[in-house]
């Protein structure tokens, strides 16, 4: 449409590398997320293959969109990233089977599912080191469900100042999307709008052999990329 409308008048048209994009699913009801969810990264953890999906959440003020800078915060010194595969609902969904699951996803997008390690495992909660301003980033496009044939099986990437640091596949998942919604609608309904992000691969920093960790600092890149779904890029910057 915005081409017809141009015609020969270019002013129309945005340059994308231009624009400010925020968050593409903006005012979630839920946002679920699935713990230890790649078998290689419940490895390079020492954790156990999880009988279930381990599930917890995080809240909007973490939301921001591709090309923002993201804090860190004060309080932590332990910043992670973690690439993932984000379900966005757009059927209301409850006791759903696996079967019919992905009949209720809308589509899927990139985020970033930044993590405080000290804070994370301060206690046996995940919130704090989950939910610090600006630690999902997500986008930068939210994809249709009709343009991803298989959800579990794609490329996915993380990228910091250019060197690769995750690279696997969602093939790896140990409870693949479907399964995933399946499970959560048992519990509670999901409605239009809730995402779900579902889990990591390996490659965080907090696997690497504790002399090798090295943590997200002022001035570092980082580029989740999924197969079909776009680069998400953000800055990490020192809190003010």
């Amino acid at each position: 449409q915005a081409l017809d409308m141009a015609g020969e008048d270019c002013s129309y048209l945005l340059v994308e590398a231009k624009l400010t994009l925020g968050p593409c699913v903006t005012h979630p009801n839920k946002i679920i997320c699935v713990g230890l969810n790649y078998r290689k990264h419940a490895v390079e953890t020492n954790a156990a293959i999880p009988e279930f999906p381990i599930l917890f959440n995080k809240f909007n003020n973490t939301l921001t969109g591709h090309g923002d800078d993201i804090p860190l915060p004060r309080v932590t010194k332990k910043v992670d990233y973690e690439a993932e595969l984000v379900i966005v609902i757009g059927k209301s969904a409850k006791y759903v089977t696996k079967e019919d699951a992905l009949i209720h996803v809308f589509g899927y997008c990139n985020v970033n599912d930044l993590s405080a390690r000290d804070l994370q495992l301060k206690t046996q909660q995940w919130l704090l080191g989950k939910s610090c301003d600006k630690f999902s980033p997500l986008g930068p496009y939210l994809v249709t469900a009709d343009e991803i044939e298989n959800p579990n099986d794609l490329e996915i990437k993380c990228t910091v100042n250019g060197e690769i640091r995750q690279h696997s596949n969602t093939s790896d998942m140990i409870f693949q999307c479907d399964e995933i919604v399946s499970y959560i609608s048992q519990h509670l309904t999901l409605v239009p709008g809730d995402i779900i992000l579902t889990g990591t691969p390996e490659g965080v920093v907090l696997g690497y052999p504790v002399d090798q960790q090295i943590y997200l600092k002022d001035g570092d890149i980082v580029t989740i990329e999924i197969e079909k779904l776009g680069k998400l890029t953000n800055r990490l910057v020192k809190e003010d």
